[in-house]
Parts: C-alpha cells; structure tokens; sequence
C-alpha cells in the first residue's frame, strides 16, 4: 500500500485525530499531512488516508469519520472516535512496526484499545467527561491545551501547534505500548518466580518488573511481599490486593513507618535496613539477606489483625506494580 497523504481537518485539533496521526505516520512515514476541509482533499482519492473528516466510514476506501449520521459504533453500542477506527483497522500492523512479538499482538492492541483508545473514543463523543481534580490533567485535555491561544492568529499556528503536539502525543503512545509489551515479557519471569517461591510467602523476582497481573494469573493469593535488586539496594513491597486501590494483601509493620538507617536497623532487629516508607508499601535493604529478613518479619507482622498494621491514614500513595 503506497500512501502518499494524511488527510484530517484544519482548525483547533482533538486528541483523537492527532492520535490516529501518531499511528499513521508511523506506518506510512513519507507520506505528507495535509489539514483541510477542501471537498477535494476528504475525497477518497488513491494514496489517501482520510480521517476524522469526510463525514463516512468506508475502510476499503480508506476514509474513517465518525461525524456523520448512523456513525459507527462499537459491539456494545459506545461510539467511536477516529483513533478507535484508525486503532481498529491499523493497530495491529502499528504495534509490528514497534516490534511487538507476534504471539503478543492480539493481546496487546486488546489492551491498549480497553485503556487508552476506548476513552479517547468516549470523551470525543461527549459520553465520558473528565472530571474533578485531575479533569484538566487528562490525556485529551492536555493535548489540547496545545492548540494556539485564541489572539494567535498567524496563518500557520494551528498547523505549528498540530505538529509539536504530535511529537508529544507520540511519546505518550509509545510509552504506553512498551509498557504493555514489557509487561507481557514480565508475566513468564514472574509465573516462573512464582513456581519457585512455592508455598511461600515471599516472591523472589530478579530485578523490579510488573508482577501484579502475572500473580492474579497463578492465582497464587498466598503472597504477601516482592523483594528484587535495585542498583544499589534491594526493595520489599507489598501487593495490591486488586488492580486497583491502594489496599494491599499485607503492609509492613506500622512501627517501621519513616525509619531510616541506623533507626530502622534498631527497630526491625534487621543489619542493612534502609528505610521504610511512611505508607508502609516498601522498604530498602542494603542487600538480600537484609531484603529476605525484613520481608520474614513483615510476613509474621502481616498475619496479625489489621488494625494492628499501618491503616489508611497512610493513603493516599503512589506504587508502580
């Protein structure tokens, strides 16, 4: 397929066109984008990618708006944006072009559609706002606040605009998608961590990688803790008790809560204790005999009622696995 054009629309720019924009510039890189409204431009027309513009949906034609009356809609009836549709009809060939491993490709692009497209798709159309705090800290929000204020009206500042904020969006998708295939490449080191640890309490995992879904999947509900290497340290983490929350299965004893160093080495009874956070979701050792104690008391200190442990007040926290 020789492709030759982009075609969307000029004036303020979405996330969803500038998104699909990401995909297809990946996989058609010497192609120009051409922002119009000209009816000879959203034409289908050989060469062309048309999107988000046009006002029809026709895949063997190469033309996907969804603006149009009868627009299309997903198997559950939520509506599409253009990036769903660029998603759904390129999405696959896209995450190739990224390197995803074959075996993995269904699964990613699922995944990606459920966490990241799917929204795009729903703001876009109005059926999902952002709200509260973090309203304006939103993908879509964000990337239009990259449009031109309103008073710059040179000639060439929506197009200016388009094109930074294409290189920024594309970081953000890409980020995404390597984080979704590193976690598939996780999931085999940690089922076979999992089959080592055994009965055990305590997963062993041989540097810090996306554990929680590879747990889930063993169904291996009697962990407590994660211990890994760090550069200099070695870390101890508790394990959500679902994917999302901040609640986990067990936290480390409360009376470690913020103690560093020789403190925490007085309190724990543990030579090379670092520190333990004042949420009580980690704490560093020096190495791994210090990582492999800690987490021991941390397992026994876990058994225990939960008001016993560190409790909410401690929330709200950020955790990366």
């Amino acid at each position: 397929m020789t492709i030759t054009h982009l075609v969307t629309h000029s004036g303020g720019f979405h996330a969803d066109e500038l998104l699909s924009s990401v995909v297809l510039t990946r996989l058609f890189p010497q192609a120009r984008i051409v922002r119009t409204r000209d009816a000879a431009w959203i034409t289908p027309a050989p060469g062309r990618v048309i999107y988000d513009v046009g006002r029809d949906h026709d895949p063997d034609r190469l033309i996907f708006d969804h603006h149009q009356q009868n627009p299309p809609l997903r198997a559950d009836g939520r509506p599409f944006s253009s990036f769903g549709l660029i998603w759904g009809r390129f999405g696959r060939d896209y995450l190739a072009a990224l390197a995803v491993p074959a075996a993995d490709l269904d699964a990613v692009h699922a995944e990606f559609d459920a966490d990241f497209v799917l929204p795009i798709d729903l703001v876009d159309n109005g059926a999902l706002s952002p709200s509260g705090l973090l309203a304006d800290l939103s993908l879509p929000m964000l990337l239009e606040s990259l449009k031109p204020v309103f008073d710059d009206r040179g000639p060439e500042a929506e197009d200016q605009a388009f094109h930074r904020a294409l290189a920024i969006a594309r970081a953000f998708v890409e980020a995404a998608i390597a984080r979704k295939a590193a976690k598939r490449r996780a999931e085999g080191v940690v089922i076979a961590a999992i089959a080592a640890a055994g009965t055990g309490r305590v997963l062993e995992l041989p540097m810090g990688m996306p554990f929680r879904a590879a747990i889930d999947k063993a169904g291996a509900d009697h962990l407590l803790f994660v211990i890994h290497p760090r550069d200099r340290d070695w870390a101890i983490t508790g394990i959500r008790r679902e994917p999302e929350g901040f609640a986990l299965r067990a936290d480390l004893p409360r009376a470690w809560a913020g103690l560093t160093d020789t403190a925490f080495e007085a309190v724990s009874g543990v030579p090379g204790a670092l520190f333990c956070h004042n949420a009580c979701f980690i704490a560093v050792a020096a190495n791994r005999q210090a990582a492999l104690q800690l987490a021991m008391i941390a397992v026994r200190s876990g058994e225990v009622p939960v008001a016993d442990k560190c409790n909410s007040v401690c929330r709200p926290r950020l955790q990366t696995h």
